[in-house]
């Protein structure tokens, strides 16, 4: 078994993606999935109690056809989130018109939007772009599909991967969209991968729950998780034998893989982001513990300020070390700043040069070392600066 690349088509699907004058400033805003036959179809959704329509459309759709779908649709530019039941309404003729452009029954269709929160739907856009992508489907379709879920994106986020699993290769098609109100919870932002491999749905399940663990639900943008999160994987079962065991295990690892791909991706087109800071913890006393500080320091206004201005504030890193709710000792404390060494034992160590410390965080890149002294666990968030350009994009985002 082995990863490779892969082309950028996956055997038993067809993509579009158009434009249906939903987005105010142009672009495609309307995409579709259609897969030959049945595919497996395994989903993970927003934590957020505050649920859109079409998500709550799609864990219902999933649950009655038991993890099987003939296709997906999503829209950008408007969420249908807090819309009533005209919203639920909504996404439900979403689901109705792709079904009626792809030959399936509307309870095969998983529905997606992302945008503006709180806007009713302009639908007789959204009809006729759901009736034009349907007419473009195609095997090639992909980047447009992976274009048409964009908001405040500054680029398409695509990722393949080959998996070789007993002469035969399987291909692995991912994309994300996502540059703020991103944090984790289950899922994070729209996420779609679509596989050839067969497996059934009960297995399918489990890839993605584990796959989001160590890399969608390990960043943060802003701290706020979506309305509209979706993750969902669809497997038309066109290659090689079905999936169990170690092969099973090493296609999660493969989706995992991609995942983290697409996870990075996503950080680095974030909304005003200039620097991506890999935050670890190690000498934690669980793996929970090291998970809670390593997101409040992920998460902190004041660190991800620190990180925008390049300044080595190391106080407001301890501080929100201290405010992540878990039992620590701050005298066993050690921080270092990429090679920099900043505290030793809960105190500025000997010799600190904050010039150096300074200079790594005018790198786009670097990382972030926290050793809590306190046992042998460890855990890892990937975390970026507050720009002024991340307040101005969202303080003009509805208009």
């Amino acid at each position: 078994m082995s990863f490779e690349a892969s082309a950028v088509t996956c055997k038993g699907f067809r993509f579009a993606g158009v434009a249906a004058g939903i987005k105010k400033k142009g672009g495609l805003d309307v995409g579709v999935i259609a897969a030959d036959a049945p595919a497996a179809v395994a989903a993970v959704f927003t934590g957020n109690r505050v649920k859109a329509a079409p998500v709550r459309l799609s864990m219902a759709a999933l649950r009655a056809a038991r993890g099987r779908a003939r296709a997906l649709v999503v829209n950008s530019g408007n969420a249908n989130a807090c819309t009533g039941r005209q919203g639920a309404a909504d996404a439900r003729a979403m689901a109705a018109a792709t079904a009626r452009a792809v030959g399936a029954r509307p309870g095969e269709v998983l529905v997606a939007s992302t945008g503006v929160i709180g806007e009713p739907l302009p639908m007789a856009r959204v009809q006729a772009g759901i009736a034009a992508a349907g007419a473009a489907l195609t095997t090639g379709g992909w980047d447009d599909f992976a274009r048409a879920i964009l908001t405040t994106d500054r680029q398409a986020k695509t990722a393949r991967r080959s998996l070789r699993v007993g002469g035969h290769p399987l291909t692995l098609l991912g994309c994300t969209k996502g540059a703020g109100m991103i944090a984790p919870n289950m899922a994070t932002t729209l996420t779609f991968v679509v596989t050839d491999a067969r497996v059934a749905p009960a297995a399918l399940a489990r890839a993605p729950r584990a796959a989001v663990t160590p890399t969608f639900n390990a960043i943060a943008v802003d701290g706020d998780t979506s309305t509209n999160d979706m993750l969902a994987v669809m497997a038309s079962g066109q290659t090689g034998p079905a999936l169990a065991g170690k092969t099973l295990a090493a296609f999660t690892a493969a989706l995992t893989e991609l995942c983290a791909d697409l996870a990075t991706q996503l950080m680095r087109d974030g909304e005003g982001v200039h620097h991506v800071v890999t935050v670890r913890v190690r000498g934690a006393a669980s793996a929970r513990a090291a998970h809670a500080v390593a997101r409040r320091v992920a998460t902190s206004p004041l660190v991800k300020t620190a990180i925008a201005g390049g300044d080595p504030n190391w106080g407001r890193i301890l501080c929100a070390v201290g405010n992540a709710g878990i039992a620590l000792d701050p005298d066993r404390v050690g921080l270092a700043i990429g090679d920099v060494v900043v505290v030793r034992r809960g105190a500025r160590a000997p010799g600190y040069d904050e010039a150096r410390a300074a200079a790594v965080m005018q790198a786009p890149t670097y990382a972030v070392t926290i050793d809590l002294g306190a046992g042998s666990a460890s855990a890892s968030f990937l975390a970026c600066d507050l720009s002024h350009e991340y307040v101005s994009i969202n303080a003009d985002y509805r208009s």
